[in-house]
């Protein structure tokens, strides 16, 4: 077996354990198409939070300093609806709460650094 055949093999490794569960079993007969698919989802995902970072921008607007940003009951709000929905589509609770908390907290490290670089260039009242 040759060195390109090795690496291709190591990278589509066979299963292990169990049947494919996705899509009713229908995928996923390789690593690659696992990974194929979760590269899928992820440019879904970005494209999302970049929507998302546009509306994080516009809030800024209504905000009268960096300071009123963070908004702890909002970001419970959030947390708890979030881990409501998980629980309705199959996702563990902990997962969604974790990466929600880490990307508001990466929001709101944005917002606060899109509001001081507007109400920089912003002329004086």
């Amino acid at each position: 077996m040759g060195a390109t055949a090795r690496a291709q093999d190591a990278a589509n490794p066979p299963a292990l354990w169990g049947a494919p569960s996705v899509d009713g079993g229908k995928c996923c007969a390789s690593l690659a198409e696992v990974r194929d698919n979760i590269d899928r989802i992820d440019r879904q995902i970005v494209a999302l939070m970049a929507e998302r970072g546009k509306y994080v921008s516009e809030a800024g607007r209504f905000k009268a300093d960096p300071a009123a940003v963070s908004a702890p009951a909002r970001v419970e709000s959030i947390i708890a609806k979030v881990k409501g929905l998980a629980r309705e589509d199959g996702l563990a609770e902990d997962v969604a709460e974790r990466s929600y908390r880490a990307m508001i907290a990466a929001f709101e490290d944005y917002e606060r650094a899109e509001w001081t670089r507007r109400n920089a260039a912003a002329p004086a009242k």
